[in-house]
């Protein structure tokens, strides 16, 4: 029988590398969207050759964390391999499939938090939910969809369930990326604002169903109004 390779007593200069600059990116030491240092800055500050450094930076570009851009640098893709995973994927994909899989999730969130809320977390949805509709009527739309993001995932934080809020704090991205653009009319943005305050009402009133039943009803007018 042939045996298993036994694990070797210690990691290489280079692996060791790649762990503490995901380690560096995770906790957002290098924020999404940013420009990493130059190369010989970081090689100065890390005390390693070139080649090493350049075979750490491979791995991260490889695993989706990095991203090269010819004549500007490297800059941070994703805090997280999932995270990355997760953004190529939903990209890949219908939205239709995007959207059943946020109906999914938003729609035992929201009957969870329902449920399970405190009031600190209910002024907060509040609060959101004021400066969602401020940005829906701004000339940004960018700025309404992050808003919206940052409101539903503080729903998904109010179900109480820890492992549905590292899953879905990966998959928020994902969601945003792949549903982000729209463009709402006057009618549609009125029927948006209206049935995230019932949302927010129904979570109040400690309500599962009608929260349930309101979180599924955002997802639709979505689909609904990309097919027009």
């Amino acid at each position: 029988m042939k045996r298993i390779n036994a694990p070797r007593r210690t990691a290489s200069l280079s692996a060791q590398l790649v762990d503490s600059l995901r380690s560096h990116i995770e906790a957002g030491g290098w924020p999404v969207g940013t420009r990493i240092p130059s190369e010989q800055s970081l090689i100065e500050e890390l005390g390693v050759g070139r080649s090493t450094l350049r075979e750490a930076i491979g791995a991260l570009v490889h695993l989706g964390l990095l991203e090269p851009r010819a004549g500007d640098g490297t800059y941070v893709r994703s805090s997280s391999e999932l995270q990355s995973v997760m953004v190529r994927r939903a990209s890949s994909v219908e939205r239709d499939k995007v959207l059943e899989l946020r109906t999914v999730l938003e729609e035992y969130a929201s009957g969870a938090a329902a449920l399970r809320r405190d009031e600190t977390q209910l002024r907060q949805l509040r609060e959101l939910l004021a400066d969602a509709e401020a940005a829906a009527a701004g000339a940004d739309p960018s700025a309404a969809t992050n808003v919206d993001a940052l409101f539903h995932r503080a729903v998904v934080r109010a179900s109480g369930n820890d492992l549905l809020v590292e899953v879905y704090d990966y998959l928020g991205t994902a969601l945003t990326s792949s549903l982000g653009g729209l463009t709402w009319d006057t009618a549609h943005a009125e029927d948006h604002a209206r049935l995230h305050r019932r949302l927010v009402d129904a979570i109040e009133a400690q309500n599962a169903d009608e929260a349930r039943d309101a979180a599924a009803a955002i997802v639709r007018l979505t689909r609904d109004h990309e097919t027009e």
